[in-house]
């Protein structure tokens, strides 16, 4: 589309613009998720997101270190390059910066750099990768707090409209029909779950909580209406094996059975957005035909 289709792709297309362009790419995808940082901090916290409306000391606060008080220096604001040359520490007294924090910005980089190598350059992987941004924002919030932000669901939601506009006719496997039964298959299923496992689990253990949230399931919505009913059930299908997985070594490490599902559905969806009907359409290829 817009004559960039398949660019990076193409056999014609010489090794150095594609290594200049990811890395680009990268670098771009890194300044962005520094703001993702500020987003998964202040959201929960019921902070200004963009500076605004905010006391000048409020403000400041944002700018200093959390530990002794001093001024974080522009040098010090480099996503991933200034952590790692502070060796992960203050430049004043010398506390320990968490690496979350460049861990978020190389992800987002690299979500980046990974949808334009299997997208290319067109309005999808544009859009992809605005999606790529809010499931890391959504993942690591829901992994903090346990709690999904709807603001953050209907983002993804309309994403939906702009990508089924540009794409519907190209891709037949994701017509309006899809997107539809998609954003359904599975938040139902889930929303059902979770209403039948409250009043068990509250029986039984005397605490109020679903074995699936309803942000886990309005995610789901939001993210079939984005994928399309093979590529959802497909991203369902990993993000339960990444929390089969996840979820042993939190038990493991923390003695405790309880985690945010959000996290690992994000990763299921994100692997959607890139392979998941492919991932559908190998997996009906297995199936004995007559």
């Amino acid at each position: 589309m817009f004559g960039f289709e398949d660019m990076l792709h193409s056999e014609f297309t010489e090794l150095p613009f594609k290594i200049m362009f990811y890395v680009i790419i990268f670098l771009f995808g890194i300044c962005v998720g520094s703001f993702l940082n500020v987003v998964i901090y202040r959201l929960p916290a019921g902070e200004s997101v963009l500076g605004i409306g905010g006391s000048k000391e409020d403000k400041e606060k944002a700018s200093h270190c959390m530990t002794c008080g001093a001024k974080i220096r522009p040098i010090d604001l480099i996503p991933v390059f200034s952590w790692l040359m502070l060796r992960g520490k203050c430049h004043s007294c010398g506390q320990k910066i968490s690496p979350r924090y460049p861990i978020v910005e190389a992800l987002n980089g690299l979500l980046y750099v990974l949808t334009f190598f299997v997208l290319d350059i067109n309005v999808k992987s544009i859009i992809t990768c605005v999606l790529m941004s809010f499931l890391i924002v959504i993942g690591f919030i829901d992994w903090d707090t346990k709690d999904i932000y709807v603001s953050m669901v209907a983002v993804i939601l309309i994403l939906a409209i702009p990508l089924h506009l540009f794409y519907s006719r190209e891709n037949e496997d994701v017509t309006l029909k899809s997107r539809i039964i998609g954003a359904f298959i599975i938040s139902v299923p889930f929303f059902i779950i979770g209403e039948v496992s409250r009043p068990i689990i509250r029986k039984k253990f005397g605490e109020d909580f679903r074995a699936i949230e309803l942000g886990d399931s309005m995610l789901m919505f939001a993210a079939g209406a984005f994928l399309g009913t093979q590529a959802v059930i497909a991203s369902t299908f990993i993000g339960i094996l990444a929390a089969a997985l996840g979820g042993l070594i939190v038990k493991a490490v923390t003695k405790d059975s309880k985690f945010a599902f959000g996290p690992f559905l994000a990763i299921g969806i994100a692997a959607g957005a890139l392979w998941g009907n492919q991932i559908a359409q190998w997996y009906i290829s297995l199936m004995p035909h007559e």
